[in-house]
């Protein structure tokens, strides 16, 4: 009679706790419904967009004068010289571009990143932030590209304010010569947003799983300035063939990317190609570490102004 008696009770405590698993499993069915929601896409997106946003101006603003050196080194041709006056030239007019752009940026990398790092085995994060690197960057070229050109020209004198060289670029090249060099902008960007958003997340994930805690601010900074310099160096060869087809204008000194890599190395030599790297590698190096610092920080505030799931 126990022996039926304790069964009885040993199947009843079984299927409760076969129903307590399903139930359980319908809560965690629910709750990843509800992360995944179209609300919570949006949150993430408009909170990567104002971080994006932050992040990139505070850059811009600190190190526009190295970025000018770097233009300029790379516009030279033979033995031209630097001019080191007027560095801050264009900087009011690349603040407009870079707000949206980056807002741009990073509203489409963030809400991305997280949804392929759900979608593809544990295993591919590289490949998740890899590929929403190069998909955001694409998304931002399209305001990048004409700040870039506005730019770049007005940091080698050509052009004193941006809306003047909004007006005559537009005059002389027609609406096109905005997007002067847009093949090899994202020659150059693509690669660069992918490696250094890469670079920067693998780093992280593999610290934090050795530290076994978040990581603080110093933290976050010097991994970025890692990141950036490295890709920074890396890519600094196509980064001197996008200035020279942004800058050149209705001259037309080269016909395209493959032409403009012959002109150099015939009338040049191969090393013009690392032309500015000191400059870049320092200017992207601490910009990496000021930009994914505020970001890291700005993400932190925004979250802690979510109600709570």
């Amino acid at each position: 009679m126990k022996t039926e008696t304790s069964a009885n009770a040993s199947s009843s405590a079984l299927k409760f706790q076969l129903r307590s698993s399903k139930e359980q499993e319908k809560i965690s069915a629910s709750d990843i419904v509800m992360k995944e929601s179209p609300l919570n896409l949006l949150q993430s997106l408009c909170d990567g967009a104002v971080a994006g946003a932050v992040a990139g101006s505070v850059v811009e603003a600190a190190l526009y004068p190295i970025d000018t050196i770097k233009t300029r080194l790379q516009a030279a041709h033979g033995g031209g010289k630097i001019i080191f006056k007027g560095l801050y030239s264009g900087l009011s007019g690349n603040l407009v571009g870079v707000l949206p752009a980056s807002a741009i940026f990073l509203g489409v990398y963030e809400p991305l990143k997280q949804k392929l790092l759900k979608t593809l085995p544990e295993n591919f994060s590289a490949l998740a932030h890899l590929s929403a690197g190069a998909i955001a960057g694409a998304a931002s070229s399209i305001v990048r590209v004409p700040t870039e050109v506005v730019k770049q020209r007005m940091q080698t004198g050509q052009f004193a304010t941006a809306p003047n060289a909004v007006r005559m670029i537009v005059s002389r090249e027609g609406f096109r010569g905005l997007y002067a060099g847009y093949g090899s902008f994202l020659l150059r960007d693509l690669p660069f947003d992918a490696m250094q958003f890469c670079i920067y997340e693998q780093i992280r994930i593999g610290y934090k799983l050795a530290a076994r805690r978040e990581l603080n601010d110093p933290e976050n900074a010097l991994i970025g300035a890692f990141a950036g310099a490295i890709t920074g160096a890396i890519t600094t060869p196509l980064d001197v063939i996008k200035t020279r087809l942004m800058i050149q204008g209705s001259r037309e000194q080269y016909k395209g990317i493959y032409d403009c890599v012959r002109t150099i190395l015939r009338e040049e030599g191969s090393h013009v190609f690392f032309k500015g790297i000191g400059p870049r590698v320092v200017w992207i190096g601490i910009g990496g570490s000021i930009f994914f610092g505020v970001l890291e920080k700005t993400k932190q505030i925004l979250s802690k102004g979510q109600p709570k799931i």
